[in-house]
């Protein structure tokens, strides 16, 4: 007979381990992020990126295709400014086509 297991949620398996706390953390704060910047875009193009992984002072933004990433490009100046307003230091924005 297999000893029971107690099942964990998501939120107490991440506060039982600080990786994964850390790993939610950066998840909110990416998803905040993408919050923030979505006004400064048009509404169409908002459907097409999601937010991506957070590596210290680099935010990468996940992008459908190559057209809306070249005309992302054009945005990432005031999405890098917005940023840095609201309190965040980054420094590069990435764009990665998602595949």
């Amino acid at each position: 007979m297999k000893p029971s297991a107690k099942t964990l949620s998501i939120q107490e398996a991440s506060q039982a381990s600080p990786s994964l706390a850390r790993l939610s953390e950066l998840t909110r704060e990416s998803k905040a992020r993408l919050q923030a910047i979505a006004p400064l875009l048009p509404a169409a193009m908002r459907q097409g990126i999601l937010a991506g992984p957070i590596a210290g002072t680099e935010w990468c933004i996940l992008v459908a295709n190559n057209s809306m990433a070249a005309k992302l490009r054009q945005y990432v100046p005031d999405m890098q400014t917005r940023l840095q307003q609201l309190g965040w230091d980054v420094q590069c924005i990435r764009l990665k086509i998602q595949n």
